[in-house]
């Protein structure tokens, strides 16, 4: 099934489709300058990145006031959350962390043109303070034993993690086991047999 026919068997609203529409527009607009995604994902941009990205959004019950997406790149999933969020949740506040200047502001663009609340922090990720975050995201950034050292610094005490990850994550949930200790829960990926949501919270040093 293509991205949007998963859309709408995950009953995205056509309102929220349209500012998705929006944000694959300017994206286009952006990408030859930046290489915000690679050339070769562009053909499947709805099922590769979109779709993919509002599986993370939707395998969050309640987001509660606070979700902050680390390393923010090209959007994914922040910008696609923001989009989400604005018409399921709009009273959480979506951050992004993103320390390259031009991606930043390619990010501000898309926020502003797709008209969904955003603020954007360009700043290194362990340069930010520490965010509090109810809901912390990040999409290809780095291995799970990294992201848990961001997590220790921006995810609230009773915060909740959602990082998506490809056929490797059991190697990279053992190896992070060695220094931390968390609770995860693997949720199915829809774009990706093989692929996971890792849901995880009480992240603790060992």
């Amino acid at each position: 099934m293509n991205g949007r026919g998963l859309l709408d068997q995950m009953n995205v609203s056509r309102e929220t489709i349209s500012r998705l529409e929006r944000f694959e527009e300017i994206l286009l607009k952006w990408n030859p300058k930046i290489n915000l995604v690679s050339k070769a994902s562009l053909e499947n941009l709805w099922h590769r990145h979109i779709v993919d990205s509002v599986q993370v959004f939707t395998s969050v019950k309640d987001p509660g006031d606070s979700w902050v997406d680390i390393g923010s790149g090209g959007g994914f999933p922040g910008i696609v959350v923001a989009i989400m969020a604005a018409e399921y949740f709009p009273k959480t506040k979506v951050t992004l962390i993103e320390s390259d200047q031009r991606k930043s502001a390619f990010l501000r663009t898309a926020a502003r043109e797709c008209g969904v609340p955003v603020t954007v922090l360009s700043q290194r990720i362990e340069q930010a303070t520490p965010q509090n975050a109810h809901i912390l995201s990040a999409r290809a950034l780095a291995e799970l034993d990294t992201l848990l050292e961001f997590s220790e610094q921006h995810l609230a005490k009773d915060g909740l993690a959602v990082f998506p990850k490809g056929a490797n994550w059991k190697k990279e949930v053992d190896k992070a086991a060695e220094r931390w200790s968390f609770d995860v829960e693997p949720i199915t990926s829809l774009t990706e047999t093989e692929a996971v949501i890792l849901k995880i919270k009480g992240v603790v040093r060992v």
